[in-house]
């Protein structure tokens, strides 16, 4: 039997409800389930973030992988097609996966040599970069969630948000970020994004020095995935260097890629207002820092 870490019940308690709960009840049997079809030995304590448990386990020819269970979500839904596109270029490879359940088998990578260990922050950033460089350099394949019709959404989103914000201020940054995002609309980009690429998603492998983990893929603009390395380890003095960093190992237009991440501080805001908090300070400082970083 696999015990579930209450911190992942709790996780899918809050943010999927009924479903969550389901979730949770089930996954012991999905985990016996697959350990058997996939003829899994379990290979150490199981493993978790906000929404999926993961086994380490060895398969039947001594081969070390992980076993990654999840409920099945817009987000979630494209992360084996893009780990199939990608194929263990710059990010983890992708064994085996069931569609139906969207539980994947994954090579195992070292959880315990993680991007945020690494002390020297400028060069974590210039590892997400050049990750970055590897996973857009590929056009995203059909049917991937696009960030034109997540940042149409946004921009509909933020007519209501903007009425019931009470602070001046913070109107005047979501109204500033959704005009960012309006003047790069008529061109989302197409190629095959991560979105969440923090320092917590980048492991050490024998294979490779850092691989990619737990995309939530989208088609677009590389200019949107610059968000999370500005937010690491926050600095206010290394904004600006870090955006610099990373739009000249990408080979971003310095504007658009500017626009595109005051997108992901709109997304953000529009999650705090919807859920009756205001923008972190952090975030406020962000684009501050990022107003004319685009000259």
């Amino acid at each position: 039997m696999i015990d579930i870490p209450e911190a992942l019940a709790a996780s899918q308690e809050e943010f999927n409800g009924e479903a969550g709960r389901a979730f949770i009840a089930g996954l012991p049997q999905l985990t016996a389930e697959f350990l058997d079809r996939w003829e899994l030995t379990v290979d150490g304590r199981p493993m978790h973030g906000v929404t999926a448990l993961v086994v380490p386990v060895v398969r039947a020819d001594g081969t070390s992988a992980v076993l990654k269970l999840q409920l099945l979500d817009e987000e979630s839904e494209g992360e084996p097609v893009a780990l199939r596109v990608w194929d263990g270029d710059g990010a983890v490879r992708l064994l085996d996966r069931d569609e139906t359940t969207g539980t994947m088998l994954l090579e195992r990578l070292d959880p315990t040599r993680m991007l945020s260990h690494l002390g020297d922050t400028r060069e974590a950033v210039l590892v997400i970069a050049r990750l970055l460089a590897h996973l857009t350099a590929v056009p995203a394949p059909q049917g991937m969630r696009r960030l034109g019709d997540i940042a149409e959404a946004m921009l509909d989103r933020t007519r209501s948000a903007l009425s019931h914000i009470p602070d001046l201020d913070t109107r005047r940054l979501v109204a500033d970020c959704a005009a960012a995002v309006r003047e790069v609309m008529d061109e989302p980009g197409d190629r095959l994004l991560h979105w969440d690429l923090h320092d917590e998603n980048v492991l050490a492998s024998d294979r490779a020095p850092w691989l990619a983990i737990d995309p939530k893929p989208l088609a677009g603009d590389p200019g949107f995935e610059l968000w999370p390395a500005l937010d690491n380890r926050f600095d206010a003095d290394e904004v600006r260097w870090r955006f610099d960093a990373m739009t000249d190992v990408l080979g971003l237009d310095r504007a658009r890629a500017r626009s595109w991440t005051l997108g992901r501080l709109l997304q953000n805001a529009l999650w705090d207002v919807e859920d009756g908090r205001p923008p972190e300070p952090r975030q406020r400082e962000i684009a501050e820092r990022l107003r004319n970083a685009g000259s």
